[in-house]
């Protein structure tokens, strides 16, 4: 191996030709694309994340446009509520008003029972019979009819048991479980209720 002569600069290290005729060609890699983004990436990601103070005079209007936005919507909805109280008073004063109409016939008639009471005693009890008949026939608009029939099979959703009486043998005897008087009658459906019937249930026997 000889070494360099004074005046000559030492080449870059790797292969070398054999030939000294030949010129010696050095060749460099440039990195390729995705090399290049990992690099950016990684630059992009040394960098300090802004501040809210950084933040530009645009992004101050849009937060508060956001706010006024939002106070906006709390606005409405608080009037939505106030007006949807208003709105369901005024239907339950109106049907309050519906069913006071309804039953100011059945008062009329009272009053006019009374009053021919004195002079006929024993018409008032016809009178009252079609007062009563009068008032069930405003319950039963109302979705409330009357309930009181015995002979039945005790329904839960209908009956309330007050007592409970011995059944029979005999063929006139009710059976058990089923209602054998109704004590205090009931009002509408099972669905829609304003009271269950009260009523006696018979039992078996040997219970």
């Amino acid at each position: 191996m000889t070494s360099p002569s004074p005046g000559q600069r030492p080449g870059p290290a790797g292969p070398t030709n054999s030939d000294p005729r030949e010129p010696t060609v050095q060749t460099s890699e440039r990195p390729g694309p995705e090399a290049e983004a990992a690099a950016r990436d990684a630059h992009a990601a040394d960098r300090p994340a802004p501040c809210a103070e950084d933040a530009g005079p645009g992004d101050g209007s849009a937060t508060a446009e956001l706010e006024d936005r939002w106070r906006r919507s709390l606005a409405d909805l608080d009037n939505l509520r106030k007006r949807y109280g208003r709105e369901v008073s005024r239907e339950r004063a109106a049907e309050r008003d519906r069913v006071a109409e309804a039953f100011l016939p059945v008062l009329d008639n009272i009053d006019l029972a009374l009053r021919h009471a004195e002079s006929d005693p024993a018409a008032i009890v016809e009178g009252v019979r079609a007062i009563r008949d009068q008032a069930l026939a405003v319950l039963a608009r109302l979705g409330y009819p009357r309930q009181e029939e015995a002979g039945v099979p005790f329904d839960p959703a209908r009956h309330e048991v007050v007592a409970l009486v011995p059944g029979g043998d005999a063929e006139d005897a009710p059976a058990p479980g089923w209602v054998v008087d109704v004590v205090r009658p009931g009002y509408g459906d099972p669905d829609r209720q304003l009271r269950p019937a009260s009523v006696t249930v018979a039992r078996d026997r040997d219970s």
